[in-house]
């Protein structure tokens, strides 16, 4: 392009002189026609009509502006639309109702991989030490040693027991682990939840495994669907707050790709979208039936099933609430069940999706237990339902 930009000047110069000369009329017009060709050329090369003009060795046609930017190898759908890059993973995806929201499972065969660089602070070095003794085919372990002159050492090609030396202020480019944080894809990226912020849990097999919630904001399934994982690579160049930043003007702000995945991009955080300020990650298939039924008035649970939920439970405070019925066999209710998941300061008055559209003749008494009625973290009365516990929005939600 630069020699291409080189003609049309030579050639404007050329004609400019012509014209000083005062030239005669038919090779002035030769030299606007030949300042045209070039022009013309630079833009786009195809023309039909037109001989193609070459590189300077005259082997191949050069590419122009228009080449470069159309079509599926050119500048938008080749460079800015898709690329390929480093740190990203792809595979199908499988669905875990056993993980958390925010939690993406991942192959161990993938985090054997995939790195994060991880500085060395007197905090971690005992710990970077085991991982650059594990090495890059142990998990968890380490693929690289980079010192801080920049050289890189290559874990594979370890020769002698002093290469495996850390300072302060060296980098490990360590295997991925159990919480870091990665941005998950699946294409096509339509809109801004299409890629979101997820915490990794190693997992055996060979799939990406999903919390069935966050199907929706993907319009992900799982009859083959694969998905894409990206691993930040640097945390954050003195990272401050942004609160910090309108209060000090002259310091500046350095976010790191990490730092923003956590502030910004988090599944917890994506939950309300702006698109129409309802919510679009809600309870979807089993868990949403699981709660209706856990929900129902004429559901009552064993012990041994109470026990059992109570494991699953992660701000389990130890304290087992007092059985509903005593005699002759202790019996809990779902109700109570399901309040010890609710936090103490949840306070809601909304009905089930099988109310009847007619007032009640008492308003606090619903005969078919449609009034769902939660104060201070505990459900009085009512079935969580697909209205309740789904993505429905407006002033009720």
């Amino acid at each position: 392009m630069t020699h291409k930009l080189a003609d049309v000047v030579k050639a404007n110069a050329n004609l400019k002189r012509q014209e000083a000369s005062g030239g005669a009329a038919h090779i002035i017009s030769q030299f606007a026609d030949l300042l045209q060709y070039h022009v013309s050329t630079f833009i786009d090369n195809e023309i039909p009509g037109l001989p193609q003009a070459t590189v300077r060795s005259g082997s191949r046609p050069l590419k122009s502006l228009k080449q470069r930017l159309r079509g599926k190898e050119g500048r938008i759908r080749g460079n800015l639309m898709g690329k390929r890059v480093d740190f990203s993973a792809r595979t199908v995806i499988t669905p875990d109702p056993n993980l958390s929201i925010d939690q993406v499972g991942v192959p161990r065969s993938i985090a054997l991989n995939m790195t994060y660089p991880e500085i060395v602070t007197p905090f971690n070095i005992d710990r970077m030490y085991e991982l650059i003794r594990n090495g890059p085919n142990e998990h968890p372990g380490a693929k690289y040693i980079i010192r801080d002159d920049g050289q890189r050492l290559d874990l594979r090609f370890i020769r002698k027991p002093s290469d495996l030396h850390l300072e302060y202020g060296y980098k490990v480019e360590r295997h991925i682990q159990d919480g870091d944080v990665i941005i998950f894809n699946r294409q096509p990226s339509l809109h801004k939840m299409s890629m979101m912020g997820h915490k990794i849990r190693i997992m055996p097999f060979s799939t990406f495994r999903l919390n069935l919630s966050c199907t929706t904001p993907y319009n992900a399934d799982f009859d083959g669907d694969e998905m894409n994982m990206h691993v930040p690579q640097t945390f954050g160049k003195g990272f401050r707050s942004p609160l910090c930043c309108l209060t000090c003007f002259s310091l500046p702000f350095y976010a790191g790709a990490k730092a923003e995945c956590l502030e910004l991009m988090m599944v917890p955080r994506q939950i309300v979208t702006a698109q129409s300020n309802r919510p679009v990650i809600g309870l979807v298939q089993d868990a949403l039936l699981g709660c209706s039924i856990l929900t129902l008035r004429d559901t009552f649970l064993e012990k041994d099933m109470v026990m059992n939920i109570l494991m699953w439970l992660d701000n389990f405070d130890g304290k087992i609430p007092v059985p509903a019925i005593l005699k002759p066999k202790q019996l809990w209710t779902g109700k109570q069940i399901f309040s010890l998941v609710l936090p103490n300061n949840i306070n809601l008055i909304r009905f089930s999706n099988t109310h009847p559209d007619e007032p009640e003749p008492i308003p606090e008494m619903t005969p078919n237990d449609t009034r769902v009625l939660i104060e201070q973290g505990e459900l009085l009365s009512g079935t969580l339902d697909k209205k309740t516990n789904g993505t429905s929005g407006g002033m009720d939600c």
